[in-house]
């Protein structure tokens, strides 16, 4: 991948050398409203000025609001890791570029959101983070959180190398930002609270349009000519390795379904493929087109 107009962006920074324990209490999310599919799709057509169809962060997000102490940043960047910041800084500069038009086109204001990029212990707004946490969006502190070793694991430990797998994975994040700024990611936790049976079902729809909104940034990216021949193939092996069957089948042998939060490899490879053809955050109504059993069955 290219992103040679791409501007290094003020929006990332480096936070070694270790932080409080967040205190990790759950916040309250009022309830009431509108069902969850008729308000997503409300707010997708708000956002795009369509409607139609065809979701929370990566391999280990942090599900849910918490509490938690304020991080310091802007620690010096050690040598290992200088290349992967200016790598950051171009992905997510590119990324919030696409989300701002997208925003001011249909009247909005588009509010970024920072990339912490770590290689300890840390405390999010969403609670204690360590590289094993993998990457997460935390909602309480509205920023993405990223372990320095997670590009190196997604290569060795995941099979899936190249500079646009790891594009991917930043995308997919920045994408839960924009179901935050949305109301979509507090619908999703409110009705979560109020149909706890269906908290899996609907966790996943929320992932999945994440990978979708992934796949719109790429589609835009693509006709930028940003793009380098390989590159959706690099996203999409990405997409399935981070798949809950790929993880459940490598960790345990054997696929449970009923414990999935975010997705098949078939579902988050067909939902950033979605996007990624369309280019239009409108055709990413994954609660439109796969909401049925968890909101109709309430």
């Amino acid at each position: 991948m290219r992103l040679g107009q791409a501007g290094q962006s003020d929006d990332v920074s480096y936070v070694g050398g270790g932080g409080g324990r967040g205190a990790g209490v759950p916040l309250a999310i009022g309830g009431g409203g509108l069902g969850i599919v008729g308000v997503v799709i409300a707010l997708l057509v708000s956002l795009t000025g369509g409607g139609g169809g065809s979701g929370y962060g990566g391999v280990g997000d942090i599900l849910g609001r918490m509490s938690g102490v304020p991080v310091a940043q802007g620690a010096q960047v050690p040598s290992a890791a200088q290349d992967e910041v200016v790598f950051l800084k171009a992905v997510v500069g590119d990324v919030q570029d696409y989300w701002t038009r997208q925003f001011s086109a249909s009247g909005r204001t588009y509010e970024p959101s920072k990339l912490l990029l770590f290689d300890t212990q840390w405390a999010s707004g969403c609670g204690l983070a360590d590289e094993a946490t993998g990457p997460f969006y935390c909602p309480a502190d509205k920023r993405v959180y990223l372990g320095v070793s997670f590009f190196d694991q997604l290569r060795t430990k995941y099979g899936a190398p190249g500079d646009f797998a790891q594009a991917y994975v930043v995308a997919h994040e920045y994408g839960h930002h924009v179901q935050d700024l949305l109301g979509i990611t507090g619908q999703a936790d409110q009705y979560s609270q109020q149909h706890a049976a269906q908290a899996n079902a609907v966790s996943v729809l929320v992932e999945l349009q994440a990978d979708c909104f992934a796949g719109v940034w790429g589609h835009d990216a693509q006709q930028r000519a940003e793009l380098d021949p390989g590159d959706l193939q690099e996203a999409l092996t990405a997409a399935a390795a981070v798949g809950d069957d790929t993880l459940q089948r490598q960790a345990q042998g054997y696929v449970n379904p009923d414990t999935f939060t975010h997705g098949t490899a078939e579902e988050r490879q067909s939902w950033f493929l979605q996007g990624f053809r369309a280019g239009d955050p409108a055709q990413c109504d994954t609660f439109g087109k796969g909401a049925d059993g968890a909101a109709s069955s309430a």
